[in-house]
């Protein structure tokens, strides 16, 4: 086959740079200026009268009007900071503007325009970008950079108040572990990318074939697309092809090449031509393309006109993403808290100075009390929260319940606990988008799965009995004459003739060609290879533009009638008993969104008997078909059992009344005026009372356990919506197979709209509609998001599930951001192809599934799966536990920076009130040496132990705990929005934290002062020891199910806490600490500081436990 493409590769090619740079496109039409007067109803007093529709402001129109100190204050400085920066990132990096281009065919080098690689990248960084991007992404928290400050005051000799290195080596450990971490990860995706852009490809260049890279493809270069050309089609110069990457579409589609190639003799004489392709400047529509090929070397020059059937979307052709660095809400919430602590810390550090009287250089104690008090904020902090990230992603990969599931983004495991709203793709990730037919309704009898071997038997006694009775011919049971057919409706039909036309109507209304593989090879034997072709069932594949055709097709030849050929002009079809049956196709009507039918008119060839077929939706045939009572309700039936339904009708048409319509078809199509609704018109003539056959019902089959898995997800409060490129119908026939929408929910299809006018009627017609389920086109959704966007937004939340049909790819992103915007909840989208890329990548938690459209949503997301119904455990289980263990993780290491932080309070003030020490301090306060002896109440060594090893390990055994059992999780899903709510972390748990560390603190201090005796070591002594066993107590207290490895951390911890006290002997007595009276004191405060905590805690689960309790109980 010598069919040649011009794919032009590369994010900015005609077709693939429409969804590179693909943004919403409005109308520019003029509304009439009254409708800003006319707003929606959005209250519930409109409805009592439907004149007073705009009657009533929205709220939000309201609220944008707030300006002043108030909105600057409260969020309206961001704004103005954001807005200005991103005008400064818009003059930086301004774009280019989308122009035409023109490709010379076969010569990239004579492209005007540099075009960007044909390369796959997902890596954030670069070489040279690597250390100052990551070093920014951490500085940008308050946490990191308030320790960077620290850290730097020590270099200045008047602030000095401790060794360099105590400051420096936790913020370098923690930098060092991120960028560890952050470095893995880059070259795990570089590694990935590598591979995908090392894919090799064949070229066609002046020398030959050659082998290529993917990534070293370029605008204009020849490429052999071999998948496609070991399949024999026989239409010259076309194939089927799969949009997959583009709409999410995986049924194969038709192309034609350029008929002016065609005729060159040899593949290699394209070289030998000067020609190239203008092709118009990237547009959102995916769906229609608009060029022309020019030949230069003839004369005249020969001129084609390119439309989308011409374009070849090749799969191999990935635009580049920009990676966004993702912090979780988790993150977030702890900056807000390391604020509120800095600020608490700040008060303490001007009390400390208001004690003194602001004598001296205040503002230099000030700051050195900053510091003193710097561990109020533990650097620990990120350093912990970051290996419980790890150790999360580590246990979601080695779930045997989920496996194959990958974890890429490291940072935002937490998030999976956090999700309100769940966008969704719908073709490979709620389904397989494998058809299969299920039922065939006659009007008197239907027939199902179970009684598909009647129908068989039914065709092989009919094609019998024609076979027996060769001087009826074929139409013996298969189309009666015309004047069997004039009193037709006088006589009743038998079921074996009715089953008969039936199925053959359906075996000969559809666009479906039969491919065979051909085993004569690629270069130049196909034709001698298409003469003698095998037509046996092994060899035979189906393509078409639609999943159910091909359902069809193959049903009708289970039961014995099989399509074996097909070209442009006939089409042949094989009977049980071997014989073929021709027929020439006269006409072709192709099925539109909005004729919602499709129509073929076929002669056939042995009787010569002209039939006009046509299929369709039930919406379209009720008024084309003749009366009926059965119609309307079985469909209704088909639908409620999730089933896509068709209609099937015929009539007889005789020679002139064929002739008639043939010429006023060819006049309709050559109008240049109104040229569609003229055709329109003269195909509506037909569609007159035709005979209806049959109804059939087609499933499409849904990924394992995804209803289910939705039912899950809707229990633990998420809301689900379907965003899709499908079809309108398809994708409400899915929400309800599904279950997306449950049975005793409404839906409200969203009327068809394209002005302001049309979209304020029909959400207000919306709003009247409640607990309802919405399902809307992206064209509809388009015009709505234009005019009355928060409008939209807030109806459409209010619904239990929204299915979004013919959405493209930028659409999906813009409804992620919208719902962020409008809602500030965490979004998760999912979904499997190269479409749903910018929607994963827009979401707070993007999930990608490897599927049959290939990897590029798995590379892309934060998350990848295998299967859809593994979302559940990931959320219910992961999620919980990742943001569960992280709360309880990231407050109980503050709660221990805040302890001794507390203790040194207590100790600088118990100094301070004792006169000889305030005079001492008054007149020596700036020596260095004299201020770090009376107001630190312990050494720098003891305090980095005291945070590293006494009890980093039993703190970081947090990651271990979990409040429900996974089956649990699964089997009450309801326990999920709890979590959404962020009652794990927030300021009252906070607060309560604080009230612990200071109820402690002061124990710890003050018991010690109370038993101090003779040295001030012995208070070092009693209070240090007594702290180290708190700190191991309150885990244990934290703790709400025991793991083997916690045990060990809090034994481990201990033994090198009391292996240590050897070694110390500057810090501490060991004649004293090896007495009774050592033992009994650190006891007693010990004792004081815990027990009284594990009472309430008691007490608190006894009268008011949480709603997980009474499960695990």
């Amino acid at each position: 086959m010598r069919s040649m493409f011009f794919p032009l590769k590369g994010p900015n090619s005609p077709h693939l740079g429409r969804f590179a740079y693909c943004s919403f496109r409005y109308s520019l039409e003029d509304e009439p200026s009254n409708l800003d007067e006319m707003p929606l109803m959005m209250s519930e007093e409109g409805f009592e009268n439907d004149e007073s529709d705009y009657q009533t402001l929205p709220r939000a129109r309201v609220n944008q009007r707030q300006s002043g100190l108030a909105w600057f204050l409260l969020g309206g400085w961001k704004v103005l900071c954001g807005s200005c920066c991103d005008c400064l990132a818009h003059i930086c990096r301004r774009k280019k503007e989308l122009k035409a281009r023109t490709v010379w065919l076969g010569c990239p080098e004579k492209c005007e325009e540099k075009y960007p690689k044909n390369a796959i990248k997902n890596q954030k960084y670069n070489i040279i970008t690597f250390v100052p991007g990551v070093l920014y992404q951490q500085f940008k928290f308050f946490l990191n950079l308030y320790f960077l400050v620290v850290a730097c005051s020590q270099f200045v000799p008047s602030l000095k108040i401790g060794y360099l290195y105590t400051y420096w080596a936790p913020l370098g450990f923690v930098l060092a572990v991120t960028m560890v971490r952050e470095a893995v990860d880059e070259v795990r995706r570089y590694q990935r990318d590598k591979e995908m852009n090392s894919q090799l490809y064949s070229k066609l260049t002046v020398r030959g074939k050659i082998q290529v890279k993917s990534s070293d493809i370029q605008v204009g270069d020849l490429i052999i697309v071999e998948k496609l050309l070991c399949f024999v089609v026989f239409f010259p110069g076309s194939c089927f092809i799969r949009t997959d990457q583009l709409d999410g579409e995986t049924d194969w589609k038709l192309k034609v090449a350029v008929g002016c190639t065609q005729r060159l003799p040899a593949v290699g004489d394209l070289f030998s031509i000067s020609a190239y392709v203008y092709a118009q400047k990237p547009q959102l529509d995916i769906h229609s393309f608009e060029g022309n090929f020019t030949r230069e070397d003839t004369d005249p020059q020969i001129h084609e006109s390119l439309s989308i059937e011409n374009t070849l979307w090749a799969s191999t052709v990935v635009a580049s993403v920009n990676h966004r660095n993702i912090f979780g809400l988790l993150d977030l919430e702890l900056n807000r808290l390391t604020k509120a602590l800095f600020l608490a810390q700040v008060v303490l550090s001007v009390v400390m100075v208001a004690l003194q009287g602001f004598v001296g250089p205040w503002f230099r104690n000030l700051f050195r009390f900053v510091v003193l008090f710097s561990y109020i904020i533990p650097i620990s902090l990120r350093v912990n929260l970051d290996m419980g990230k790890s150790a999360y992603g580590w246990m979601i990969t080695k779930d045997e319940n989920i496996p194959g599931t990958v974890v890429r983004t490291s940072t935002i495991p937490e998030e999976l606990g956090r999700l309100v709203y769940l966008l969704t793709d719908k073709t490979g990730t709620l389904t397989q988008n494998e058809m299969i037919f299920k039922r065939l309704h006659l009007g008197t009898v239907s027939y199902g799965t179970d009684t598909m071997d009647e129908i068989q038997s039914h065709i092989v006694q009919s094609y019998a009995q024609a076979t027996s009775q060769p001087s009826s011919g074929s139409a013996t049971g298969a189309t009666p004459s015309r004047k069997t057919q004039a009193s037709g409706p006088k006589v009743r039909k038998s079921v074996s003739s009715r089953i008969h036309e039936a199925v053959k109507a359906i075996a000969l209304c559809h666009n479906v060609t039969p491919v065979y593989e051909s085993h004569a090879g690629v270069n130049g034997e196909t034709e001698s290879a298409e003469a003698d072709q095998d037509f046996s069932d092994d060899n035979r594949t189906y393509q078409a533009s639609s999943p159910d055709e091909v359902a069809l097709v193959r049903w009708t030849e289970s039961v014995g009638l099989t399509l074996v050929n097909r070209d442009l002009t006939s089409l042949q079809l094989k009977t049980p008993s071997g014989q073929i049956l021709s027929f020439y196709i006269l006409q072709i009507f192709p099925f539109t969104s909005e004729s919602k039918r499709m129509g073929i008119i076929v002669r056939e060839e042995s009787t010569g008997d002209i039939t006009f077929y046509m299929k369709g939706a039930d919406v379209a045939m009720a008024s084309i078909v003749q009366y009926n009572d059965w119609l309307e309700e079985e469909c209704g039936n088909m639908a409620r059992e999730g089933l896509r339904t068709l209609v099937v009708a015929k009539k007889c048409l005789s020679e002139e009344q064929y002739q008639d319509f043939e010429n006023r078809y060819n006049q309709a199509k050559l109008s240049i005026h109104d040229r569609t609704l003229k055709v329109a018109a003269v195909v509506e003539s037909l569609e007159r009372e035709m005979e209806l056959l049959c109804l059939t019902g087609v499933e499409d089959q849904l990924q394992a356990d995804v209803r289910p898995t939705l039912e899950l997800l809707r229990n633990a409060g998420i809301k689900i919506w379907m965003l899709t490129g499908d079809k309108l119908e398809t994708a409400t026939c899915i929400a309800k197979s599904s279950h997306l929408v449950s049975r005793n929910q409404d839906i409200h299809v969203f009327r068809p709209v394209s002005n302001r006018g049309e979209a304020h009627l029909e959400l207000n017609a919306f709003r009247r509609k409640h607990d309802c389920a919405l399902v809307i086109s992206g064209d509809s959704l388009e015009v709505c998001l234009r005019y009355y966007e928060h409008e939209f937004v807030e109806l459409a939340c209010q619904c239990p599930a929204v299915v979004c049909c013919r959405c493209s790819p930028t659409q999906k992103a813009q409804i992620v951001r919208l719902l962020q915007q409008h809602t500030a909840n965490r979004t998760c989208a999912i979904g499997d192809g190269g479409n749903d890329v910018s929607m994963i990548q827009a979401a707070d938690c993007g999930i990608g599934i490897e599927g049959k459209e290939g990897k590029q949503a798995s590379l892309a997301a934060d998350f990848s799966i295998t299967q859809f119904k593994h979302i559940g455990r990931l959320l219910m289980v992961h999620g919980r536990n990742s943001y569960k263990r992280s709360a309880a993780l990231g407050q109980f290491v503050m709660h221990r920076g805040m302890i001794i932080s507390t203790m040194q309070l207590h100790n600088s003030i118990t100094l301070m009130q004792a006169s000889t020490v305030f005079d001492h301090i008054t007149f020596s306060f700036v020596a260095s040496p004299l201020f770090i002896s009376h107001f630190f109440l312990f050494f720098f060594y003891l305090v980095c132990s005291y945070a590293t090893i006494y009890t980093m390990f039993p703190v970081f055994s947090l990651v271990l705990d979990q409040d429900v059992k996974p089956e649990m999780a699964l089997l009450y899903p309801e326990l999920y929005k709890d979590l959404t709510k962020g009652r794990s972390l927030s300021f009252k748990t906070f607060l309560i934290w604080v009230l612990i560390s200071v109820y402690q603190g002061g124990i710890l201090m003050y018991g010690a002062l109370v038993l101090f005796e003779s040295e001030f070591v012995h208070v070092v002594a009693i209070s240090f020891t007594a702290l180290i066993l708190t700190e191991l107590l309150m885990v244990a207290l934290t703790i709400r199910t025991w793991h083997w490895l916690m045990v060990v951390a809090e034994f481990f911890s201990l033994g090198c806490y009391l292996a240590s006290l050897a070694f110390l002997n500057e810090y501490f007595d060991l004649s004293f600490i090896t007495t009774w009276p050592f033992l009994w004191k650190v006891s007693t405060i010990t004792l004081v500081s815990c027990l009284p905590l594990y009472i309430i805690k008691y007490l608190k689960r006894k009268f008011s436990p949480p709603s997980y309790s009474k499960l695990s109980s």
